[in-house]
């Protein structure tokens, strides 16, 4: 195989902008997906260029199955093929019970955690599946632990989503093991990122915190450490696993 080609969904920030700089450094040309900050994104290929390595970035929306097509066409004529693919981008709402949700709020949930996750990784199996002439790759799903826990009184949405993603990781690994493809997740639990800043919490990991074994929040790059052994040929016989980063929660 030559050029190895990451693309990372949600690249900009938190775990997806520390799993680009890492994939850099491990000489990865990385593709950033964006979807309106293109500051952070460019900030991120900028860091990465300036370290010798290959970044770009390309703003769209996962929620959008023209944005994604748009996405990997751009790297296919940039980088090449894509070698490995980190289903990163997610996202979350204000916390609230269930018996309050909107269908509006469930279904933007649900179609650009679950729908958009799947999308990516059908455009990655058609570039690099062998038995439609391509090398192989990887492709990384980014679960939550609240797929284990459940999200009660806040996120019950959002762990759903990600419980979808835990079943789509162990059916797409069967699907293309034999494709020269793997297919594994990791499940984040407390990471200090901004995405709780999101879901109207920005102290979430702090007031959480002891309730974590280690009695400590994680840090994006201890996931990102993660996302890149599973990429790696270090992970060769790992398929439909999932490391939980998780502090022992």
């Amino acid at each position: 195989m030559g050029q190895k080609v990451m693309i990372i969904t949600g690249g900009s920030r938190g775990i997806g902008a520390a799993t680009a700089l890492l994939a850099g450094k491990k000489g990865y040309a990385v593709c950033v997906n964006y979807v309106s900050n293109r500051d952070a994104a460019e900030e991120v290929v900028g860091k990465i260029t300036a370290a010798g390595g290959k970044a770009m970035s390309v703003a769209g929306d996962v929620g959008k199955e023209a944005d994604i097509v748009r996405l990997f066409e751009s790297v296919d004529k940039e980088f090449g093929a894509v070698t490995a693919l980190i289903n990163n981008a997610g996202i979350l709402d204000h916390g609230i019970r269930v018996e309050e949700m909107t269908a509006e709020r469930i279904n933007r949930v649900l179609i650009t955690n679950i729908t958009g996750s799947m999308i990516c990784a059908r455009e990655a199996v058609r570039r690099m599946s062998t038995t439609y002439g391509g090398q192989g790759g990887v492709i990384v799903n980014l679960s939550s632990m609240a797929a284990k826990l459940g999200g009660p009184f806040e996120f019950v949405d959002y762990a759903a989503s990600k419980g979808a993603i835990d079943a789509f990781t162990i059916g797409l690994a069967k699907e293309v093991a034999m494709d020269g493809i793997r297919v594994n997740a990791v499940r984040p639990g407390l990471i200090y990122t901004d995405i709780h800043a999101s879901g109207g919490t920005t102290d979430r990991v702090d007031r959480l915190k002891d309730g974590v074994p280690m009695k400590r929040g994680g840090t994006p790059e201890e996931v990102a450490n993660a996302i890149l052994w599973l990429a790696s040929d270090e992970a060769s016989y790992a398929t439909g696993t999932f490391i939980d980063i998780s502090g022992g929660r």
